[in-house]
């Protein structure tokens, strides 16, 4: 069941976020609700040891462009977002 929550962000990370999502043909949503199953699931001792925790930091910078070869549909990217969640 989905859960509302108001955030505050600044106006340029959302904007980039916005636009990435809507590259990658996923909700912003989807997108946040992705990123904190991954930080939460406790795989990690620190957020410094979370893969894309660079990745992340560049993007909030500005510093990096994400390119996908093929776009993926919809039903891939929901798909691929709740595989992601089954326990391994």
């Amino acid at each position: 069941m989905d859960t509302k929550l108001t955030l505050s962000f600044d106006k340029n990370v959302i904007e980039r976020a916005k636009k990435y999502a809507d590259e990658h043909n996923i909700s912003l949503s989807r997108l946040i609700e992705h990123l904190l199953t991954q930080v939460t699931s406790n795989q990690y001792k620190s957020l410094e040891d979370f893969p894309i925790s660079d990745w992340v930091n560049m993007v909030a910078e500005g510093e990096v462009e994400y390119k996908r070869n093929a776009k993926s549909s919809r039903k891939d990217l929901k798909d691929e977002f709740f595989s992601s969640k089954k326990p391994k």
